[in-house]
């Protein structure tokens, strides 16, 4: 006897034209099952669930009232799209989420046709969905395009870049504020459904134009107060002024969980006839739905594995401290005897672990929001005062700043140090995420000292050093995930500047690492040995200044230099190529070999796998050293 399915509705659903066949009284029991399932394929793959779980009735409710995909509904960020990704064709495969060759945890234009903007990094949308409108316009079309975006990323200046000038253009453009912690809006119920519905209604926009087309006719100085008289009265009622400032027709706040309030208004939305964007403000409750997500102090905003009954998280015991916790740590230690010290952070407090600074020193820790470009300006402004700040940015989430690091730091030589976090590959989060080009962009700056980091205790060491760099910017960088098992010191020593370290020495072979393949260098040093090849590993700490001496003496000593490290070209490997060009130790027959990143962005996986694809594990490096001497390789690709 066959179990009866606990999602007999959604079982009927594939694409969104099914969901448009259903009656409006039958969106509730879908919704429900697709919390349901939402929650059951997360609990399998881990990842962001509070987000999605936020969004479960929205997402009903605008591919009910939107024809997509030929209206392209615009996700930001990409990990509210869990639910969506279930009811778009994809739920067979929503248990492959962030897994290798599996769905990937944002949106993604290759993926399908109904995510019609890839968006992994937040505050995108507005300006993708305002360029997508504009297409439209040339093209005659008549579609709509909708984005929907989540309070937080509206702390993003971009956003509200994209709002200015879409306020200006006056497409026909419809944004979606998800405001899913009640920063914005006030507790809303029935009074503002209403409301909502009827300030997003034709009867209420013809009413309005007429108004304004009789104040038009009006001497200037009676229109300008008849039209801001209505902004402000709708603004008392609606909380909208700001946006209404900004040419958007604000409309909210709606209850993002109530269907009979959403539908209404997003028809209203879908029909109007305004000659300007419209913003619909949705007030949401992220994790809602699932008790243990919406008890957790983060909503359960990202997991891993966990037990669906319980909300129990199967996490894994660690074998040695995140580098995460050991910055924090080692950041601590230092502020412990130097006031000056402060700490930022750009939304990401709990993923730097900053959060655990801001525990023991709660004055000098600042969140600045999702505003990375605002985050280094405003260090260096605290720099320009004496102050040291340390900036812990993700690589990725550093690259919106990149004129803020060379205009507002470099160019003044401020003592602004970056603590740039999940450097490397980052495995599930997949290439948006992949801190790949942090040392191109940074070592080519004039003056910038830039560090790697190797393993934890470098890593301590590398903050103690950024400490007492007090004439000029640094940055130091370290992955994701756990150390490599070493005894650390309560606090760690400065490195002389541009210095590096021999681990191993040897005669034949010089393999100089930058960065967290050193261990893997190790063990590929070990396999050379025992096929009769001596090897020398070096750890060179610094791409800038570069330990020159350090690099002379491997050139002068052996047959063949491989650096290697986890970046893309233009990186590491330059800076020593083009000292030894310039120092003609290259004209004696020196057999360089850089390893750096292949010029592809690296699918979602394990680590480990991404470093066999990308060719920066221990058995391509052999293989590189064989190769450099002429003797076969002896590993097949696989």
């Amino acid at each position: 006897m066959s179990v009866p399915s606990s999602t007999p509705l959604l079982d009927t659903v594939d694409v969104p034209a099914d969901i448009r066949r259903l009656q409006p009284s039958q969106l509730r029991q879908l919704a429900d099952e697709l919390r349901q399932e939402t929650i059951s394929a997360v609990s399998v793959t881990g990842g962001h669930l509070g987000a999605g779980l936020g969004v479960v009735e929205l997402t009903v409710a605008l591919h009910y009232t939107f024809n997509t995909p030929a209206d392209r509904l615009i996700w930001d960020v990409g990990h509210q799209a869990y639910p969506h990704k279930i009811v778009t064709g994809r739920r067979s495969r929503i248990r492959t989420l962030r897994q290798e060759g599996g769905l990937s945890g944002f949106t993604r234009r290759s993926e399908s046709e109904y995510d019609p903007f890839g968006a992994a990094h937040s505050s995108t949308s507005i300006s993708a969905g305002l360029g997508m409108a504009v297409a439209r316009d040339l093209s005659g079309g008549h579609n709509n395009v909708v984005a929907v975006i989540g309070d937080g990323a509206m702390s993003a200046g971009m956003a509200y870049e994209a709002m200015n000038n879409a306020g200006a253009m006056r497409s026909r453009l419809i944004v979606i504020l998800n405001d899913n912690d009640m920063s914005i809006a006030p507790p809303v119920g029935a009074l503002s459904g209403h409301l909502s519905r009827l300030l997003s209604g034709n009867p209420y926009v013809s009413l309005r134009n007429l108004g304004r087309s009789f104040a038009e006719s009006l001497p200037k100085p009676l229109e300008t107060a008849a039209r801001k008289a209505e902004e402000f009265a709708r603004g008392f009622v609606a909380g909208g002024t700001l946006f209404d400032e900004m040419g958007f027709y604000y409309v909210g706040p709606v209850d993002g969980h109530n269907i009979d309030h959403l539908l209404p208004v997003l028809k209203n939305a879908r029909d109007s006839k305004l000659d300007k964007p419209i913003l619909i403000h949705v007030v949401t409750k992220k994790g809602k739905g699932y008790a243990p997500a919406e008890a957790s102090a983060d909503k359960y905003h990202g997991v891993v594995k966990f037990d669906v009954v319980t909300g129990k998280q199967n996490k894994p015991v660690a074998n040695a401290p995140a580098y995460q916790a050991v910055f924090a740590k080692a950041l601590i230690a230092e502020a412990e005897v130097d006031p000056k010290i402060v700490a930022i952070t750009a939304a990401m407090p709990s993923g730097t672990s900053l959060d655990k600074f801001a525990e023991r020193f709660p004055e000098r820790c600042f969140d600045v929001a999702i505003a990375e470009q605002h985050g280094v300006t405003f260090a260096a402004g605290l720099a320009c005062e004496g102050y040291k700040p340390f900036a812990a940015i993700y690589s990725t989430f550093l690259q919106r700043a990149y004129d803020q690091c060379v205009h507002d730091v470099a160019i003044q030589s401020l003592p602004v140090r970056f603590a740039i976090d999940r450097a490397g590959l980052v495995g599930a989060d997949g290439a948006t995420h992949a801190g790949s080009f942090d040392v191109t962009y940074l070592a080519c700056l004039p003056g910038f000292v830039v560090m790697a980091a190797a393993d934890e205790l470098e890593l301590m060491h590398m903050v103690a050093t950024a400490a007492q760099i007090d004439d000029r910017p640094s940055s130091f960088r370290y992955p994701r995930g756990e150390g490599v098992g070493i005894d650390l010191p309560a606090r760690g020593n400065p490195l002389v500047i541009g210095k590096g370290r021999v681990l191993r020495e040897g005669t034949k072979i010089a393999i100089l690492s930058f960065g967290t393949r050193l261990h893997d260098c190790m063990i590929a040093a070990e396999d050379l040995a025992a096929k009769g090849l001596s090897t020398t590993v070096a750890d060179a700490r610094f791409c800038k200044p570069l330990d020159t001496d350090l690099i002379g003496r491997l050139a002068r000593e052996h047959e063949v230099l491989i650096t290697i490290e986890e970046g893309a070209v233009g990186g590491f490997a330059s800076h020593v190529l083009q000292h030894l060009a310039t120092s003609g130790l290259l004209d004696h027959g020196l057999k360089v070999r850089p390893m750096v990143l292949p010029d592809r962005f690296i699918e979602q996986g394990s680590p480990a796998h991404q470093y066999e694809w990308a060719g920066l594990d221990s058995a391509s490096i052999v293989g590189t050293a064989l190769a450099a001497l002429g003797r076969p390789a002896e590993r097949a690709r696989g």
